[in-house]
């Protein structure tokens, strides 16, 4: 069957990039394709090997190398590229060279595990969305709340939706959702709540290991603390059964603490 091409793609139909960072054959990204399928001209452009954690990394001292994939949908074949890269590379390169023209929509995931609370800064699949937003385009990530997810249909369902609205209204400059969806059946879902990004953080642990020659190396490993009681957090969502829709923003600065820090550094002399 003739691959597609989005060049042969409508103009005035959603082209929809679809990313990850769990690799472009896992079993997430094409559950995510799937879910998409119909809502415009779905393209796929995902790492060639696991990318979770690199965060926002981008590619500088190395070439990338894209590679056409195999990638079935249930209308057929979809236009798809593997890139030698991070997350946030692929969105980059295959919205400023890859497709015709910038797609109207990102979509990252579906992730295998949760990206919730401080796991958003390491997460690969959030920093794919992140790199959309920077780019102009509304974009959106989402995980299942399993580590190693057997059934994507909830999440695949939740992701049609919140794309289909997306499309229809935008998202605001700047701004894109992360999207958590718990690991039950779709006729359990408790309902979706607009969320904030818990306070917690990662106790970890570096165990020494010795290779066949004795040499050491250092393996990472350790427990997740939440340090965040609040009701309306994405971590609570997720353990009360609802979907969990985080609007994060580009934008770091801690506004409110603006006079705080200005007030601590007026006296740095700069006269030296």
């Amino acid at each position: 069957m003739t691959r597609p091409d989005p060049l042969d793609a409508p103009a005035d139909r959603p082209l929809v990039l679809v990313s990850n960072d769990d690799g472009i054959d896992a079993a997430g990204i094409a559950a995510l394709a799937a879910a998409l399928d119909g809502i415009g001209t779905v393209a796929v452009v995902a790492p060639f090997a696991e990318q979770s954690a690199v965060g926002h990394a981008i590619t500088v001292r190395d070439p990338m190398r894209v590679h056409p994939w195999v990638f079935d949908g249930p209308s057929g074949p979809v236009w798809a590229r593997a890139v030698t890269g991070t997350p946030a590379d692929c969105i980059k390169i295959a919205a400023q060279r890859l497709l015709p023209r910038p797609p109207d929509l990102v979509v990252s995931g579906i992730n295998h595990g949760p990206n919730t609370a401080v796991n958003v800064m390491y997460s690969g699949t959030v920093s794919a969305a992140t790199e959309g937003t920077i780019l102009g385009i509304p974009s959106f990530a989402v995980s299942h709340d399993a580590w190693r997810p057997t059934d994507f249909e909830t999440a695949g369902h939740v992701a049609r939706q919140i794309a289909e609205r997306v499309l229809a209204g935008g998202l605001p400059d700047g701004v894109l959702l992360n999207v958590n969806v718990p690991d039950v059946p779709l006729g359990e879902l408790a309902g979706i709540r607009t969320t904030r990004q818990a306070r917690a953080r990662w106790e970890e642990e570096f165990e020494e290991r010795f290779d066949p020659t004795q040499r050491p190396y250092y393996w990472l490993g350790g427990r997740f603390i939440d340090l965040d009681d609040g009701p309306d957090t994405d971590l609570a969502a997720i353990r009360d059964g609802y979907v969990s829709i985080t609007p994060l923003q580009l934008d770091l600065t801690a506004h409110a603490h603006l006079d705080r820090v200005r007030a601590l550094t007026d006296s740095i002399p700069t006269d030296g």
